[in-house]
């Protein structure tokens, strides 16, 4: 399995080359506000560790090991924002709490949350109920 960093890395690519068709080292560097040469290192490693095929000056690809990883690191950062809004947190603090927490949940407390998105969504009283009892609590 990746560490955090490598996920972030391999979920940053995976963005990049979605939105763009292409992932450079500079956009990388860019998006997760690091130095190129810590960018060219790390993709070092996930070519060697089979995440994606790098070639120095010509650009690189995921894998479909990385292509999997990278969907489903994606899914688990729209899930946990997805979350963190239906409960009411306030917009400006999603991003940062997400990155805050998304590396330290197992991938089954990852498949609650999405249980517990979808008992949300089925039902728009229960999330009209979440939110009395956050009013009450405002107030006491």
């Amino acid at each position: 399995m990746p560490t955090p960093s490598m996920e972030d890395y391999i979920e940053q690519i995976f963005i990049l080359i979605e939105d763009k068709g292409y992932a450079r080292v500079s956009d990388i560097a860019e998006a997760l506000s690091v130095h190129p040469s810590s960018v060219t290192k790390m993709v070092q490693k996930l070519d060697k560790d089979e995440y994606l095929v790098y070639e120095k000056y010509r650009g690189l690809i995921l894998t479909p090991k990385g292509k999997k990883i990278g969907k489903r690191l994606v899914y688990r950062h729209e899930l946990l924002e997805q979350l963190l809004k239906m409960i009411g947190v306030k917009d400006e603090n999603i991003y940062a709490d997400v990155e805050g927490i998304e590396h330290h949940l197992s991938w089954d407390a990852i498949d609650r949350i999405g249980d517990l998105v979808q008992f949300f969504e089925e039902d728009q009283s229960r999330l009209n109920a979440l939110k009395e009892i956050q009013n009450r609590n405002e107030v006491e």
